[in-house]
Order: structure tokens, then sequence, then C-alpha cells
């Protein structure tokens, strides 16, 4: 089948069908050009079709400054090439982009930009796939070939949850993928909707731009150091798996995490029954590798939405840690531990009030004294 223009009125936009030899690929982010070019390297020519107006568009669009690759280079070159020499563990996003460039330009890939696929059917009868796109300027082009490789990757559209009332929020309401830097948000109050790794970065980040942010925790979640004795924590455990099970690797992970990271039940960061690795495996879920975030939370710079949790009306920490709320709010009598934990918490709160209590008696008694003072000289 040649190049052609297919008939049309003058009326309606002009179409035309192109014939590919070799495999065409939807998306232009690193799996895409990874599959250009090891097909080329096989002497297999590709096409690679890209809705955006540039390679690694994600990255380049919808990202935030202060991103980092969160696993050390070494496990996110492309086949075939290499990050340069003099570039971080842990190269910035512009490096990434840079590296992401050099390698289109390397395996001379380069896809046809602002093509967006509407439509791709495979013809059993004649054995190729056709697909139908569509350019900023509504110009219709139609492909046909024999194998299609979709690249369009797991992020590719935002998830946006539907939240009862949100019409009426007359605050900034923005999805990750549109947030850049705290710079906007700088001493203002940002809630921050889960606790991923973006979640718990751009907490991190709002945090150095002097913004107030809080964090909501849906679900139990794993947090791990970005490293471990040293070691990149995903090194370490791809090294630990060639000679351990999976369970006896989860299990190392979080006995070096609980003595790094502490309890993160404490700040309502509950962990999953299955570990960290055989989570990832079975339902996709990636555990969050700490940056600095926890730390925050910590020092209290980032804080968790609220006492009880809206689901049961328990409060969020398990016990021993539920007890305890903030602007003077407790809880006693939920930790599911009868009339010992009721107890324990109460002995808890009276202790914690007496504190407060005599801190407050000794503030009015010197602004008492100080106004006597000041009215015994006037």
């Amino acid at each position: 089948m040649n190049n052609k223009l297919s008939s049309s009125s003058s009326s309606s936009p002009k179409s035309t069908c192109i014939w590919v030899p070799g495999p065409v690929i939807v998306g232009a982010g690193p799996s895409g050009l990874a599959a250009a070019a090891c097909l080329k390297e096989k002497g297999v020519p590709s096409l690679i079709l890209e809705r955006s107006n540039c390679i690694a568009s994600l990255w380049q669009h919808k990202t935030y400054d202060r991103l980092h690759l969160h696993l050390p280079k070494q496990f996110c070159e492309l086949p075939m090439m290499g990050f340069p020499s003099n570039f971080p563990t842990y190269p910035t996003k512009q490096q990434f982009i840079g590296y992401l460039e050099n390698y289109a330009e390397n395996f001379g890939i380069r896809p046809r930009f602002n093509e967006t696929v509407k439509h791709a059917e495979f013809d059993p009868k004649l054995g190729f796939w056709h697909l139908k796109c569509v350019d900023k300027a509504e110009i219709v082009s139609e492909f046909v070939c024999k194998w299609l490789i979709v690249a369009t990757g797991e992020n590719a559209e935002a998830v946006v949850p539907n939240i009862e009332g949100i019409e009426e929020f007359g605050g900034c309401i923005k999805h990750t993928s549109l947030y850049k830097s705290g710079e906007e948000f700088r001493g203002k109050k940002v809630l921050v909707v889960g606790c991923g790794n973006s979640g718990m970065e751009v907490c991190l980040d709002l945090c150095n731009y002097d913004a107030i942010p809080s964090l909501v925790v849906r679900d139990s979640v794993h947090i791990l150091p970005r490293e471990m004795v040293g070691i990149s924590t995903f090194g370490l455990s791809m090294w630990l798996l060639q000679w351990l099970p999976i369970r006896v690797v989860d299990r190392l992970l979080l006995i070096i995490s609980w003595l790094m990271l502490g309890d993160t039940s404490h700040l309502g960061l509950d962990r999953p029954t299955l570990g960290p690795l055989q989570l990832k495996h079975h339902s996709g879920k990636t555990p969050v590798l700490d940056v600095g975030t926890l730390a925050k939370i910590k020092g209290g710079d980032i804080k968790e939405e609220g006492m009880f949790c809206k689901e049961d009306g328990f409060p969020r920490k398990p016990f021993p840690n539920g007890w305890k709320g903030e602007n003077g709010l407790y809880a006693v009598g939920f930790t599911k531990k009868g009339l010992l934990g009721a107890s324990i918490d109460a002995k808890r709160i009276a202790q914690d009030i007496e504190r407060c209590w005599k801190d407050e008696i000794k503030h009015i008694s010197l602004t008492y004294s100080i106004m006597m003072s000041f009215d015994q000289c006037s």
C-alpha cells in the first residue's frame, strides 16, 4: 500500500493513509523510545506517534520542579545507553529529560508529534492494524501496520476523584500533574490528598517554601528509607532477592526501616499486612522512598488531617497513640482494648492536661504579677 491521499470533499478534512513497514509505537516517553531503539538495533524500522509536541511530555510538562529519579540511575537507564558518568546517583528532572533527548538523537528516533491516536483496530481478515489520528489542525491521518506497540505509560491521564462538595470550595484545587513548586502556596495552608511518592515529596516541597501542608492518608503505606547501609534500598532488595525468598527480604527491609525510621504507625502511617515487595508484586502499589518528608512529619511541619477517621469515627492513630489530637482534643475509650485500654488513655490524658494546666497557671500568675506591678507604678 503506497502513501496516498484519500478522496474527500472540500468541506471535510483531508485524510492521509500511510503504510508503515514496521511497528507503530504510540507514545514517545521512555518506554516508546526504548522500544524504537531496540527495534532499530535489530534492523527493524518503526514509527512513533506522540500526541504532545515533544518526547517525554509527562516529564516535561506534568512534573514538579524538584523532582529527582527515586531510584539510582543505574536502574533507570534505557537499553544500550547509560547515563553520563558525571550525573549524580539520583538525576534531576532536567538531567533525565536531557538524557532522553540525547537518547533519541543517538538512535535517530524522530517521532511524529501532535498526532493523537483516536482509534486503533485490528482487521483479522487482512492481518493488519488500522489507526486513525488527528493533529492540531484537525487533519486526519490513517496508518496501516502489522504490529502495534502501546507505550502510553501508567500515568498518562490524571485521576481526579469525585469529591462531594468540591465545586463549593473556593480555594485552589490542583492535580499533582499541574503542580510545579510551593512558591505560589507560600504561607498558605495546603491539604495534600494521598501519601504516595508524589504526595510525600510535594509536602516536603511545600515545607521548603514555608507553606503549611496537611496530609490525608487513605490507606496503609510502606515507607522505606531511600538508602540502607549506604546502598539504595531498591538495589539492596534486588541483590537480596537473588539469594533469599521475597518474604525474607521483606522482613529484612522492614526491620532495617524500623531501626532507621522508627514506628511510622505513631504518625498515623500504618504499614500494610503484606511486605513492600510482596505488595508491589500482587497489587502494583509502590512503597514510598523517604527523601526527607518523614522528618518534617515528625517535627510537626506536616500535619495529619483530623484526629478521627470519617469512616468509623475512631482515632486515625491506633493504640497506644490515638488518645491525643490537636487544639486540646483527646479521645478515650476507642482503643479496642476494653477497660484496660480506656484506663491507660485516661491516665495519659490526665497527665497531659495536668502538665498543660500547671503551665497555664504559671502563665496566669506571671501575667497577674506583671499587671499588679504596673498598677502600683501608675
